[in-house]
């Protein structure tokens, strides 16, 4: 039997695309909702980093870039061995919904994993998605 290898959430934002666009894709941005710091070379093939007050770390190659509708990144994947070099694929997609914004997030790569690592990373990023976008919303409505 195969595992799951997706994980996908819709969000109805009432802000613009724009709006939205630079908070996904600026250190501004990633650092207040997604970190507590963020540098990010935005164009494809460009690195991208988080950091945490907690003194952990995300690196991100950025794979996307079509402003203002897909933004798109590489990141290590959690559990794993900082030098293992598997990675997810993480799309941000964003739709005009009236003078708001749906967006759509899928992270993908999690079959190429064994069972206890499986678990692990999947059900870890499902929640941190939620948790995630929980923070952006709110990032976004303070703004």
């Amino acid at each position: 039997m195969g595992f799951p290898d997706r994980i996908e959430r819709v969000v109805e934002l009432k802000q613009p695309r724009e709006k939205v666009w630079a908070a996904l894709t600026t250190a501004e941005g990633l650092g207040t909702w997604f970190g507590n710091q963020a540098t990010i070379d935005l164009r494809p093939g460009g690195a991208a980093k988080m950091s945490w007050d907690s003194g952990d770390t995300a690196s991100m190659r950025v794979e996307r870039v079509e402003e203002p509708s897909v933004f798109a990144f590489t990141w290590h994947i959690y559990g794993l061995p900082e030098d293992d070099p598997r990675r997810t694929y993480v799309e941000f997609t964003l739709e005009p919904l009236g003078g708001g914004t749906r967006l759509t997030v899928v992270e993908t790569g999690f079959a190429q994993l064994p069972d206890d690592a499986h678990h692990k990373a999947f059900d870890g990023n499902t929640h941190g998605w939620k948790s995630e976008l929980d923070e952006l919303v709110a990032y976004l409505d303070a703004a």
